[in-house]
C-alpha cells in the first residue's frame, strides 16, 4: 500500500477520533464516565479516541447519546465509513478492466434522480462519443497499466449513458470552456464530439452550462472533477483514485461549490456559440 494512501485512510481515522473525543469534552464527561454509561470496559474509550480501534457505527451512536449530541452521529457514522472507502485507487478499481468498472456504476447512475457534474478537464462520460471515449480510455489504461478491455468498455459506457433518455432523472452539468478546447483523439474524433454535445443539450432532462474563460469576477477557483449524486455521495476524480464522500457535510460543501459555479456559466444560446467556436478552431 502506498505511504500517501494509508496516510489518507489514517488520517480520516483520526479525524473521527478527534471530534469523538471533543464531544466527550464539551460534555465534561471522564472517559471511565463515558465507558460506564455505555457499558464499556474503560479502555475502549481510550482506543477509539486514540484512532487505534475503528468504531463500529453502534458505537458511535451510543457515544453520541452518552454525549447529549444524538444529532451528530450520522455525519460522524458517515465520516467513519468514508475512512475505508474513501481513497480507491484506480489500480485497484481497474484491476480486472475498464469495463468492470463502467458496468459497476450503472447501479448508481438508475437510482440517481438528480445528477449534478462538474468537470474541469474532459467531457463527462455520459455525454461522449464512442471516438472520444475510445481516445480517452485507451489512454488510461496505458498510463495506468490496466488490462486493454478498451471496445468493451467503450460499449459499456456508451450502454450506461441510456439513463439521460430513460427513467425520471435530471442532470445539471458544467464544463469549463477549456473542455471544449482539450483536444482528446484526432480532430474528427474532437468535431464529433463537440457536435454532440450540441445535440444531447438539448434532451429535456438535461442542463448543460459552459464556464466561459471571460467569466467576470469569477469567485471560485477551478477545482477538480467531481459528480454529485443526489444529495447523498460525491465521487472526486484524481489522477491516482477516486474519493468517495459521503459525510452530510462534505456533501453540502461541493454542493455548494456547484451552486456558485453555476452562477458563472453560461446557457442556450450562449453555450451552443462556445461550442460552435471550439468546433471552428479545430480546422
Amino acid at each position: 500500500m502506498p505511504q500517501y494512501r494509508s496516510s489518507s485512510v489514517e488520517n480520516a481515522r483520526k479525524a473521527v477520533a478527534t471530534r469523538l473525543r471533543e464531544l466527550r469534552l464539551d460534555s465534561g464527561l471522564l472517559g471511565y464516565e463515558l465507558a460506564d454509561l455505555c457499558g464499556w470496559n474503560k479502555s475502549k474509550v481510550s482506543r477509539l479516541e486514540n484512532a487505534v480501534t475503528p468504531p463500529a457505527d453502534a458505537d458511535i451512536r451510543a457515544w453520541c447519546d452518552a454525549c447529549g449530541a444524538e444529532e451528530q452521529a450520522p455525519d460522524i457514522i458517515a465520516a467513519s465509513r468514508d475512512a475505508d472507502s474513501m481513497y480507491l485507487e484506480w489500480k485497484r478499481l481497474q484491476r480486472a478492466g475498464l469495463t468492470r468498472l463502467q458496468e459497476s456504476r450503472v447501479p448508481l447512475y438508475e437510482r440517481t434522480k438528480l445528477h449534478r457534474s462538474y468537470a474541469s478537464h474532459i467531457i463527462p462520460g455520459l455525454f461522449q462519443t464512442p471516438a472520444y471515449a475510445t481516445a480517452l480510455l485507451r489512454s488510461i489504461s496505458r498510463f495506468h497499466g490496466s488490462p486493454d478491455d478498451t471496445e468493451s468498455a467503450v460499449d459499456a459506457r456508451m450502454a450506461r449513458a441510456r439513463v439521460l433518455r430513460e427513467g425520471d432523472h435530471r442532470f445539471a452539468f458544467l464544463v469549463e470552456e477549456s473542455v471544449l478546447r482539450h483536444q482528446i483523439g484526432d480532430s474528427a474524433a474532437m468535431a464529433g464530439q463537440l457536435g454532440h454535445l450540441l445535440s444531447v443539450m438539448s434532451l429535456p432532462a438535461v442542463s448543460l452550462g459552459v464556464i466561459p474563460f471571460s467569466a467576470q469576477e469569477r469567485n471560485m477557483w477551478t477545482l477538480e472533477s467531481f459528480n454529485i449524486f443526489d444529495d447523498t455521495r460525491v465521487h472526486v476524480e484524481l489522477l491516482t483514485a477516486q474519493v468517495t464522500l459521503t459525510a452530510p457535510g462534505e456533501v453540502s460543501m461541493y454542493v455548494r461549490a456547484f451552486m456558485e459555479m453555476r452562477e458563472l456559466a453560461v446557457y442556450g444560446a450562449e453555450a451552443r456559440q462556445l461550442i460552435a467556436r471550439a468546433l471552428d478552431g479545430l480546422f
